[in-house]
C-alpha cells in the first residue's frame, strides 16, 4: 500500500521519536540528516472557541437577507 521504496534518515527519526520504547533507547542519539520533530507551541495555536466561530459565516449580511428599503418619496 505504501509506495515508498526507500527508508531515509528522516523516516527513521520520526519512527524512533514517536515510539516510547525506541525513544528511551535512543534518547541521546543524533540521527544524521534526520531533521527535527515538528513542534508548535500551544500558545500559538488558535483557541477552541474560535473554531466554532469559523464555521459561522463571516459577514452577517450573507447569512440573513436584509429587508428591502422602500423607495423614497419626493
Amino acid at each position: 500500500d505504501n509506495k515508498k521504496n526507500r527508508i531515509i534518515p528522516r523516516h527513521v527519526l520520526l519512527a524512533v521519536r514517536n515510539d516510547e520504547e525506541l525513544g528511551k533507547l535512543l534518547a541521546g542519539v543524533t540521527i544524521a540528516h534526520g531533521g527535527v520533530l515538528p513542534n508548535i507551541n500551544p500558545v500559538l495555536l488558535p483557541k477552541k472557541n474560535e473554531k466554532a466561530a469559523a464555521k459561522e459565516p463571516k459577514s452577517p449580511s450573507k447569512a440573513t437577507k436584509s429587508p428591502k428599503k422602500s423607495p423614497k418619496k419626493a
